[in-house]
């Protein structure tokens, strides 16, 4: 593993961050970018090719250069280590969660916590990208990407036609009780993984800060089922649980559509 720095003068906010990152995604032997933003510096840890990826640096016309080449291996294992062990421990609080909320949401009959799991599935997919690009080819990632962002619209559409059959179709009333604890319980993991996640030395990098994103989008989903679960209860109409499963299932959408610019 070889490690190249490359100082870049016009590197001052995310958008040249972005920029970068899709320049080089194209390279296959690129395994990790690291940026600097404050000290316009990027390190990138990639297998040969270093002549590519300096003449891809200055094709951006962001007043970059190389400032060194050298092998390592030490310091990116150990950071994609400590990034991996993170990834899979939330990786499976949200696939346990997704299992939970599943099983529970058919069980109460509610659509909100089915809507919830299955975005807890999603969020297990952005998860599993992350691992992708920790220490792997960017190139993988996005072709993963493609996969796991159709699946997962597959299923939120699958997910809101049941919500509008539901909405026309006499059903029984959603059991309130079972919404609320198991939304309180799924708050609980999001916001372990919400804490795991910013307390990372990795936290400022793109897939990391994407994460971090989906996880507090959960927060307020969260919040967002208990309080239909609430509104089941005081107006005896599942209403408030289908309304809110239908919202979830748009946001499932809507992130599968940010995994899959990330493939192109």
């Amino acid at each position: 593993m070889l490690k190249s720095t490359f100082k870049i003068s016009k590197m001052d906010c995310p958008s040249e961050e972005n920029l970068i990152r899709i320049k080089l995604g194209e390279i296959d032997e690129i395994a990790q970018l690291k940026f600097d933003l404050p000290n316009r510096m990027l390190t990138v840890f990639h297998d040969g090719n270093t002549a590519l990826i300096e003449r891809s640096v200055m094709e951006l016309n962001l007043s970059g250069h190389k400032i060194n080449t050298e092998e390592t291996g030490a310091i990116a294992s150990k950071d994609a280590t400590d990034q991996r062990k993170l990834l899979w421990a939330v990786l499976g609080i949200n696939f346990l969660f997704f299992i939970i909320e599943m099983t529970s949401g058919l069980l109460s009959r509610s659509m909100g916590l089915v809507a919830d799991s299955l975005d807890m599935l999603a969020d297990s997919f952005v998860y599993g990208l992350s691992l992708f690009a920790v220490g792997g080819s960017l190139i993988k990632k996005k072709k993963i990407a493609k996969l796991a962002g159709y699946f997962q619209i597959a299923l939120a559409v699958i997910g809101f036609t049941e919500v509008l059959r539901r909405f026309f179709e006499t059903e029984k009333i959603a059991d309130f009780k079972t919404m609320i604890i198991v939304s309180v319980l799924a708050l609980i993991a999001n916001a372990i993984c919400l804490y795991l996640l910013q307390k990372s030395k990795s936290k400022e990098e793109a897939h990391m800060k994407a994460s971090m994103i989906f996880t507090s989008n959960d927060v307020i989903i969260n919040l967002g089922v208990i309080l239909a679960g609430t509104l089941v209860h005081i107006t005896d109409t599942n209403t408030p649980d289908l309304i809110i499963g239908a919202v979830v299932f748009v946001l499932v959408i809507q992130g599968a559509i940010r995994i899959l610019k990330l493939g192109k």
